[in-house]
């Protein structure tokens, strides 16, 4: 009877990681446009609301340290959540063409099918090669990812 209970949470627990892990998967996309926008959050004091973003009416308020920790980024793209939910989460954004990386936090929705980079802290840091700018967009992956806790903009990985 003990043994039994034990065998049961195992495999209850190997079912709840396993649908863990495949949700975690299911956050990212491929061959995703990314437009640029200029949010200029810097120069705006990292305030969502002087920006008109969709996501002030939530994030707005947090701290300083929250809103500038990484560079900021319009979502309606194919996989993820949307609206209101997207707020304030983190996608590790990856240029196709050259390989560079950055993360970015959600602060806005758009209607591109994919994203909408702040020029300043996102798309400019990843269009490494000049080429995004060119052609008015980047073809780039994305991921969803822990924003963690760090007080800077992320590096760029190139």
């Amino acid at each position: 009877m003990l043994m039994g209970r034990k065998i049961m949470g195992l495999v209850l627990g190997c079912v709840g990681l396993a649908a863990v892990m495949h949700v975690a998967a299911a956050q990212q996309a491929f061959g995703v446009r990314a437009t640029y926008h200029f949010y200029r959050p810097a120069a705006n004091g990292w305030d969502l609301t002087a920006t008109g973003a969709f996501c002030s009416t939530w994030d707005a308020g947090k701290p300083f340290d929250w809103r500038s920790k990484y560079g900021w980024t319009a979502f309606c793209g194919p996989v993820g959540p949307t609206g209101r939910d997207s707020c304030g989460k983190c996608l590790r954004v990856t240029n196709r063409a050259t390989g560079a990386q950055i993360t970015a936090r959600i602060v806005d929705k758009c209607a591109n099918g994919g994203l909408d980079l702040d020029w300043d802290t996102v798309f400019s840091k990843i269009d490494t090669d000049g080429q995004g700018f060119q052609r008015g967009h980047l073809t780039v992956d994305y991921s969803f990812v822990n924003c963690g806790d760090n007080n800077h903009l992320a590096e760029v990985v190139v």
